[in-house]
């Protein structure tokens, strides 16, 4: 279960500020590959931004945002399980809310 909720999470744009629509990442192997910046949101002291790769098999990579020395954002893997679990439940929760029943 989170220790997150939805009510504490902020959207936020700083990858967009700086980057623009798109980043590039470079793999262990040294490939680099474009992203689209589907969303960023802070919750608790961390920000994390959710990206999609091109193609029809893409799928959305959840990574976390730390502040390099100069000042930029830049993007982290996030290696701990229960956090990257907790974080795709509260971005799930932020984009697919719970339908009321009545």
């Amino acid at each position: 279960m989170t220790d997150f909720s939805a009510e504490q999470a902020v959207w936020t744009s700083k990858l967009k500020e700086v980057y623009g629509e798109t980043v590039e990442l470079e793999d262990e192997q040294g490939k680099s590959s474009v992203y689209d910046i589907i969303a960023e949101f802070e919750v608790g002291d961390r920000a994390y931004a959710v990206l999609t790769g091109s193609g029809k098999d893409a799928e959305q990579e959840i990574l976390r945002i730390v502040v390099s020395p100069d000042g930029l954002p830049e993007l982290e893997s996030i290696v701990d399980d229960e956090e990257w679990e907790d974080i795709s439940e509260l971005y799930d929760e932020l984009t697919f809310p719970a339908e009321v029943t009545e």
